[in-house]
Parts: structure tokens; sequence; C-alpha cells
């Protein structure tokens, strides 16, 4: 009898010991972090950029019409000559427009302000606002052969600079987006400073083309330059995440990007753009079940430094919480 106690006995702990341990497996794979897959990290800034498109519809063929934007941007387009496959059209056109203020609603579109240089490396932009402009008919994508118009509040980014020019972005391979200077006419035509002119409360801005419209200058800091080197956390690249600087004390209206990634696997900013000294924080973000994962880290730029960023030190939230986060940096 107390040897047929004692096998069901050790039975029962083995049963214990048994389940216990099954638990213990189904814990550690709910906890288990798999990083996203390159088109699942693509698609989570896709939404942020519809989240961010407002739509229009004007008529063709009236004349001039004003669009007033949610935030008070009001863009001119002349209805007159909006063209489709060369041939002038008439009646109902659609019109998408995006307009970004500040660097939280740029990371989550992913629409840094990064500018290209007359040396072809890039440097920050400190941005007056970056647009988007596409006019189509029936799902046909129109040209036109006037300028257009926009009439931007300097209130939206910190007020009237005088230095600020207009950009044009460009859209590489990749789909990542970077910005070139807009250059007046050899005739001196052009609208002001490239087609930005500052006056009062307003940028007066003009321009000829659909697509990315940015007014901007460059961020400047006499300081010596240097490099540096971002690492993600284990299993994350720079296909299914990305690395941002913020620059602390130039407000919201600018975001560099770390667009170049080494072969011994480390975000890099090897323009040597960065001045040392500069106190900014790093900015790792990725998608996380359908919400961003990110982590946010304050630093001041040595030589050559290199930042490591681990998963325990990353935050999952949501869009809105991150563009908070972002925004509270100053």
């Amino acid at each position: 009898m107390n040897t047929n106690f004692k096998k069901l006995g050790v039975l029962f702990l083995l049963i214990i010991t048994f389940v216990s341990c099954d638990n213990g497996d189904d814990n550690n794979s709910e906890n288990l972090v798999l990083p996203p897959t390159a088109a699942t990290f693509k698609s989570i800034s896709e939404q942020g950029v519809k989240k961010n498109t407002q739509k229009f519809t004007i008529t063709a063929g009236t004349g001039v019409v004003t669009i007033t934007s949610a935030k008070g941007v009001k863009l001119n387009i002349n209805g007159d000559c909006l063209t489709k496959n060369g041939v002038a059209v008439t009646g109902a056109v659609d019109i998408e427009y995006i307009e970004l203020f500040d660097k939280g609603t740029m990371l989550i579109t992913n629409k840094p302000t990064m500018g290209i240089t007359a040396e072809g490396k890039k440097n920050l932009l400190i941005s007056g606002g970056e647009f988007f402009i596409k006019a189509t008919q029936g799902g046909v994508e129109l040209k036109t052969s006037c300028s257009m118009n926009l009439i931007v509040p300097t209130a939206l980014t910190d007020g009237l600079d005088n230095a600020m020019t207009l950009w044009n972005g460009t859209i590489d391979e990749k789909g990542e987006l970077a910005w070139k200077e807009n250059k007046p006419n050899a005739d001196g035509t052009g609208g002001g400073k490239g087609g930005v002119q500052g006056e009062g409360a307003n940028y007066y801005v003009t321009f000829g083309n659909f697509g990315w419209t940015n007014v901007d200058r460059f961020y400047s800091d006499p300081r010596p330059k240097t490099t540096l080197l971002v690492a993600a956390p284990t299993g994350y690249d720079n296909n299914n995440s990305a690395v941002y600087l913020s620059y602390d004390g130039e407000g919201n209206n600018a975001l560099a990007k770390l667009d170049t990634y080494t072969p011994a696997g480390l975000f890099s900013e090897h323009y040597g753009q960065i001045p040392i000294g500069l106190k900014c924080h790093v900015i790792f973000a990725t998608e996380s079940n359908g919400q961003w994962r990110y982590a946010i880290k304050a630093v001041t730029v040595a030589a050559n430094d290199v930042y490591t960023f681990t998963l325990a030190e990353t935050t999952v939230g949501t869009e809105a919480q991150l563009v908070a986060a972002i925004n509270a940096i100053q």
C-alpha cells in the first residue's frame, strides 16, 4: 500500500512539473517579440501618410480655385491650366493634399527634413512646412501649365524666418524622400527666394509642379562635425526599422534620418554633418502588431559615437502616443 502511495505521489509531482514547464513555455511564447517584415514596417508609415491626406474636389475650367486646409494654409490652383495627357480638362478634379509641420507627424509618415547639399551630401533642414499636392481626374494624374501658390501661416513653424527658400521633394528607388533646393530661373523670375517670400504672418510660396514641396533652410552650426553610428535591437535593420535624430532647441519643425546602413549592421550618419557637442535625441522606430515600437535616447554627441538600443528600452504605443512623445522633445 505504501509503495502504491509513493508511486502515486511521484506521478503527481511529475504531472505538476510538466504542467508548470508547459505554462512557462506558453508565457515565453507570448512574450516573444518578432520583428516585422519589411512590408509590414513600410505599411505603418503608409498608414500615417493616408491619415494625413486631405481630399478636396475642384472644378477645372473656372479659373483660380482656392482651397483652405485643416491648418489654415491656402492653396491656389488655376483650373484653366490643368491637363490630362496634354489635353485641357474641365469638370470635377480630385485634389489630394498633405501638410506636415511637426517632427512627430514627419516621423510617422517617414518624411524627414533632409536636404541635399551642393556636394551631394545630406544635412538637416529647418522647415516652414512640407506639402504634397496631387490632382487627378478619373484616376489619371493631371499636370499644370501654370504656377500654383500657397499662403502658409508662419505661426505653424515658430514664426517668420527670412532665410527660408523653396525645395522640391525627390523620391529614390527605395521610396525615401529627400529635398533639393529650387533655383530661380536664369532671368531672375521664380518668386523671390526660389519661390518663397516671407511677409508679415505668412510665407507666400510659388511653384509649378505637383508632388512634394517644402519651405526650408539648412540647419547651421559652426562647431566641428562628426559621423555617428546606431545599433538597433537584435533582429532589426534598415528594412524593418528606422533611426531618426531630433536636435534639441530646434523646435518641432525639423527631423533628421540616418539613411545608410553599414555592412557591420549599423545605421549611419556617414556624411559627417553632426556637430560635436550637439545635444539631441536618437529615435529608434519600428512596427509591432499594428502599433509603433519605439525608443528615445537623449545624447550629447562626441566624435564617432556609437549608440546602442536594446529591445528592453523600447515602448509599444499608438500612432498618437508616438507623435506626442516625439513632439515633446525640445
